[in-house]
Order: C-alpha cells, then structure tokens, then sequence
C-alpha cells in the first residue's frame, strides 16, 4: 500500500516510524510551521521533524484545497492513515485514496468522539480507556471500527503519561490492523450512535481550580491538565499551577480537620503526600507547584522559598 500519513504532535511520530518500517509511505501531511516560545521562533511539528529524518516528502497547507489536493494526487495514495492531525477531511480529499482512510483515536469508541479523549478519559476518573483504530468518516469519529485496545487506568495518569502510554502501543496495533485490513482480514463493526460521548477543545480557563468540589475531582483536574494548560489557583495574588496532586485520607497530627475544612486552606504538610490543602470534600495533597513566571517545583521546594503557604487560602 502506498501511504499517506497525515499528523502534528510527538504522540502521533512512532506510528509514522512504525508505518514507514512496514509499508511504503510516500508523503506525509503535517501542519504549518508555528511561531513558538518567548522568541517567536519557528517550530516545525514533531512528525515533520520525523518525517525528513525518513527522507519522507512532507506538505504543508493550512487549509486541504485544490493545491493541497493537487499535491497528494501526484504520490497516487492508496490510503490515508491519520493520528492526531487536528483537521476534517472532506469528500474531495477522501476521495484520492482507492482505499479510504484509517484514523487512530486514543479512546474506545463511541466514547469521547472529539479532540480532547485522553484529558476527558482522566477528568471524567474513568478506570478504563483505549485506543480504537476506525475508519474515516465525513462526520468526526463515525467511522466503522476495526480495531481496539483497552488500557486500565489506575487514578494516577496524568495527559503526559497516558499519552506516551497511547503513543507506545498505537504502532503495533495500527501496523498489524492495516495488514489485515489490507487483505480483507478484518470485518469493520459499525459505531452504535446511541453510546456517543463528546469531548470538546480544552480552554485556558477550563483549568481554573473550584476549591469546593471534592479532592478527588480537582485531582482529576490537576493531572489531565497537565502539562497543558495547567490547573491554576491563586496564592498571595499570584498565579498559582499545581501540577500533581492526590487525593489524601490520612492524618495530620495536631491539627483538628474538623475546624479547619475551609475549602482551598493550605493546612500542613505530610510526607510522600506533599502539601495538604481541604476542599469541599475531602483533603488533597499536592506534591509539585509552580508559581507564576517560576519553574515548576516539589513541594518540599516550594514551601522552602515561600514559608507563607502554610496557612494561606488558595482562591
């Protein structure tokens, strides 16, 4: 088969190596080039960077019109193969490849159609999640499924984590569904519409911390917004991103809970656990920071350089 991948970020690049080991991909579709960093330099994605590391010829356009169209054409694709790569395909584009194509989707479909799957598989504290590779559809995440991998979840994931864990068994996965699918090994199952779940873009304010939900919703929070956005909370009028944090059922010697549960109070510190902050329900502990315009940091760290955090209410 004649391949086109089409993807952006580093989760997406060992499918692109193992795709290339197995099979002939003769271009790869990327987006443009961005301005990144406090520099503003440009930054090519992850699979480009990959992709002329393999001597893969890659295109770039930040819409798929006629040129675009016209560019993919010239390789004669039998499929296309996307992970991750953030846009629609319409019938146009679709329609250059004899064989269809196939997207790989980091969670067990009909769950969590949409762009975010992994931060809403931890947000939503499930146990379980997955991988599904599908076939592309005109309406996103529709298409028939013709593969799945569960991955048990254990509550401590974080969106870093779970998606090296996503991009580490994706590639066995997609190369094997591919050659069944190739000689007709594998029946595509039809998506019961009834059991669709949608997850929608993550926004900045999205990570703002509710000090009054319980400790093990804001921990939900705080791992599957790392490492972007960051959950954030306010400390002495400064930003404040907890990066990692669980929920807490132990003790605090000396301090009565009882009166002092006031949502978003600092009320010590407790080993491996970090620092103990009260919510509104539950206590959570918070082992890595990092205040505005600082490095990220452990606990231990942190209280070190700001002794005022003992105490202090997080707003």
């Amino acid at each position: 088969m004649r391949i086109v991948f089409a993807g952006s970020p580093a989760i997406a690049v060992p499918s692109l190596e193992a795709l290339a080991a197995a099979f002939t991909v003769v271009g790869v579709l990327t987006n443009p080039d961005r301005k990144k960093g406090r520099g503003k330099q440009m930054s090519a994605t992850e699979v480009k960077i990959k992709a002329l590391e393999l001597g893969i010829p890659v295109i770039q356009h930040e819409h798929l019109y006629r040129q675009a169209r016209e560019e993919i054409a010239a390789l004669q694709p039998d499929l296309l193969v996307s992970f991750a790569y953030g846009r629609i395909f319409g019938p146009r584009f679709l329609s250059l490849f004899p064989l269809g194509g196939v997207n790989v989707h980091p969670s067990l479909l009909p769950s969590y159609r949409g762009c975010a799957p992994i931060q809403a598989a931890i947000l939503s504290g499930d146990r379980s999640t997955g991988i599904t590779i599908q076939k592309i559809a005109l309406k996103m995440d529709t298409g028939d499924i013709l593969s799945q991998l569960p991955i048990g979840l254990d509550g401590r994931e974080t969106t870093e984590t779970l998606s090296d864990t996503v991009s580490q068994l994706s590639p066995e996965l997609l190369v094997r569904t591919l050659k069944a699918y190739r000689s007709s090994g594998i029946t595509p199952v039809a998506q019961d519409d009834a059991l669709a779940t949608y997850c929608t873009f993550v926004d900045r304010s999205d990570a703002l911390i509710d000090w009054s939900d319980s400790a093990s919703k804001i921990s939900s929070a705080i791992r599957a917004y790392y490492p972007w956005p960051k959950a954030f909370t306010h400390f002495h009028d400064r930003v404040l991103m907890l990066t990692y944090a669980l929920p807490y059922d132990g003790e605090l010697p000396g301090v009565p809970l009882e009166d002092t549960m006031v949502p978003g109070m600092v009320l010590g510190a407790s080993g491996s656990a970090g620092l103990i902050v009260a919510t509104g329900s539950g206590l959570l502990g918070v082992t890595r920071l990092q205040l505005q315009s600082k490095k990220e940091m452990d606990w231990k760290s942190f209280m070190n350089g700001n002794p005022g955090i003992i105490g202090s209410l997080l707003s």
